[in-house]
């Protein structure tokens, strides 16, 4: 499924200006009328959503910071941002304590807002990103015996070949063949790569 910003509210005027103002700089929407009907598709597609959430946090039935709340709680990734009225202000910003992206006030700046949401679904893009990473080291990772595993943390240690030798009591000449074997399955050719690698 390809990046979206995602716009949940009950007002059908507000979604409808909203999804045009996106259209106008090229940036793709779809639109919920209710939270429950956006946590009913998310919940069956939750790894194909990308992009962001564009939320009023007032909303007949669940609210917006509900939403959020559930949404949070069920590990979501994707950066929200809150559409508000002035006094839901002190919600928003508890909101953004609790990690949302940001909150926009109405009525708002058309092209504020837009920045804002491309800036969100950069971040995004980002996170996705990385994440594909990070899942892509660990799968290399889980493909290494324990004695790779061994000498891989004793090299990360900065040791040379002699003393991991020395260490694990095996001779010089397994540990270059152990260790060849594991930059090779890591996808590296130096110990300083394996490091960047495998740095946090």
């Amino acid at each position: 499924m390809s990046a979206k910003v995602h716009i949940i509210d009950d007002d059908e005027a507000i979604r409808d200006a909203l999804s045009w103002l996106l259209q106008s700089r090229g940036v793709e929407s779809t639109t919920w009328s209710s939270a429950k009907g956006f946590l009913d598709a998310w919940e069956q597609a939750e790894a194909d959503f990308q992009g962001c959430l564009l939320l009023d946090i007032r909303m007949d039935g669940m609210s917006g910071l509900e939403l959020f709340d559930l949404l949070q709680g069920r590990g979501l990734a994707l950066p929200v941002i809150f559409l508000t009225g002035h006094g839901d202000v002190p919600m928003a910003v508890s909101a953004l304590k609790k990690g949302a992206f940001d909150f926009v006030e109405k009525p708002f700046n058309d092209n504020e807002l837009v920045n804002r949401v491309i800036e969100a679904m950069d971040t995004d893009a980002r996170n996705q990103a990385k994440q594909a990473i990070n899942a892509s080291v660990q799968s290399r990772l889980n493909t290494l015996t324990t004695r790779e595993r061994q000498i891989m943390d004793l090299i990360l240690e900065g040791k040379f070949n002699k003393v991991i030798a020395d260490d694990l009591q095996i001779s010089m000449r397994t540990v270059e063949v152990h260790r060849a074997h594991l930059f090779e399955k890591m996808g590296v050719r130096t110990a300083v790569e394996l490091a960047q690698l495998l740095k946090p």
